[in-house]
């Protein structure tokens, strides 16, 4: 962040770190970085951590910070990963099978009927020690054995263990929905993506990523926002199982890592929608932005090093002949192709996408600054597979590209006045798209922040 040409200036957070269960030092560290400021700011939590810590004094600093109204401890909840399963089996929601047990002997059960290996993950991960050993918020369990100690380290977890049918990665599985939302869960912008690359591979964070509508996401990502009356960003993650279902594996309260993938024809982020929306300002319509990739370039390159493979053009993707690809701000529960998040089971002919001529954008960002490891693995890499491969990969990235780091906010660019704003009653979320364009592999534009 002290690199961004955003940065306008940095305040140290609370002495000692932040606490989301004693969010005191949060609140006089907020405070005082009013009375600097000496005027109401928009103020986002970028981190599970800092959102949940953020709703505990948010009505301690309502004068002094617009700041989006998260009801009822709302992160946490969804945070939580236990209470996320209820939500999902409460809204129907298609979810990964999850067992909560009571025991180390129905620990172990629950793994064996699940069928091995399973998922295992701590209901509350922030607050898992720091530096205890074999104590992951994720971690992949083969045995029973495995199963039963890891319950019986709970006390030590701080939170119950969840044990999750475990979902294989593959081509076309993991995706992804952003949103801003307004008061009453209303969309101010939202879509979903296709994770191609990831870092670690097939279990991190986006390396690369393709803004492409599908139904059956977008509809369980408008869903829950309503249901919730969620206002804010969130960034949901989902992973398609092998009947074609996509199950909701993870909700996270704050925009994600990718979030400037969803970047609609007019430059509006999630992120600029938000600030709009909380300083009363007109949140324009979102127009055109499907087709467009996001790339992580160091942690792109190194996933694809390891054995990724970044598909040459997008994969097939459902579309409702009956109605719009997406839901709009006034669909119902049953809106969009897939009900209940089944996904399309038609043919692979029947669901191909037209041609368009349309060709998305590429943005990009560089981390080696924030994290130098995954940077010193790419090298490392590059130079057992042969500099030469690295520069084919390389190969058409500009060195100002390489150079951009993420902002928190920035300030709204001006919009033309024939753009049509928001209206209170009006859909947020264009009522009907065009088939997702064909986003080529030598990319028309090059975005860098």
């Amino acid at each position: 962040m002290g690199r961004s040409r955003y940065l306008r200036a940095v305040h140290p957070g609370p002495a000692g770190g932040l606490d989301p269960e004693a969010p005191e030092a949060l609140l006089e560290c907020l405070t005082g970085v009013s009375e600097r400021i000496g005027r109401p700011a928009v103020l986002i939590a970028m981190d599970d951590l800092s959102a949940i810590a953020l709703s505990r004094v948010a009505p301690m600093l309502r004068e002094r910070f617009r700041i989006p109204h998260q009801p009822d401890n709302l992160p946490a909840r969804v945070a939580d990963k236990a209470e996320l399963s209820r939500l999902c089996a409460r809204w129907d929601v298609p979810h990964p099978e999850t067992v909560i047990p009571a025991s180390g002997a129905e620990a172990a059960e629950a793994a064996w009927r699940l069928g091995l290996p399973v998922i295992a993950k701590w209901s509350r991960p922030w607050l898992l020690p720091t530096g205890a050993d074999g104590l992951r918020s994720t971690m992949l369990v083969h045995t029973t054995a495995e199963a039963r100690r890891l319950y019986e380290r709970s006390a030590e977890a701080g939170s119950r263990l969840l044990l999750q049918r475990f979902l294989p990665a593959g081509p076309d599985t993991d995706w992804f929905f952003h949103g801003a939302f307004a008061r009453g869960g209303r969309p101010l912008l939202a879509g979903s993506g296709r994770k191609e690359l990831s870092w670690p591979v097939r279990t991190g964070l986006t390396a690369v990523g393709r803004w492409l509508p599908d139904p059956a996401v977008e509809e369980a990502g408008l869903r829950l926002a309503e249901r919730l009356g969620y206002q804010g960003i969130l960034d949901l993650d989902f992973r398609r199982d092998e009947l074609g279902c996509f199950r909701l594996v993870d909700f996270n309260p704050r925009p994600g890592a990718q979030f400037r993938l969803f970047v609609d024809a007019a430059g509006l982020d999630v992120v600029q929608a938000m600030y709009l929306d909380l300083t009363g300002q007109q949140v324009p319509r979102p127009s055109g932005g499907p087709g467009r990739v996001f790339v992580a370039e160091n942690y792109a390159l190194l996933a694809r090093v390891r054995g990724g493979s970044m598909p040459r053009r997008p994969a097939a993707v459902p579309v409702d002949p009956a109605g719009p690809t997406g839901a709009s701000a006034s669909s119902g529960p049953g809106a969009g192709a897939g009900g209940g998040g089944g996904g399309d089971r038609r043919s692979a002919p029947e669901r191909a996408p037209k041609r368009s001529a349309e060709r998305g954008s590429v943005e990009t960002a560089w981390f080696a600054a924030d994290d130098l490891l995954p940077f010193l693995a790419m090298l490392g890499a590059l130079l057992g597979r042969g500099a030469d491969k690295g520069v084919r990969l390389l190969r058409g990235v500009p060195e100002q590209g390489r150079r951009t780091a993420l902002a928190v906010v920035r300030a709204p660019r001006q919009r033309g006045r024939n753009q049509a704003p928001t209206g209170s009653g009006g859909p947020a979320v264009p009522a009907s798209r065009s088939v997702p364009p064909e986003a080529s592999s030598e990319p028309d534009e090059l975005v860098s922040r």
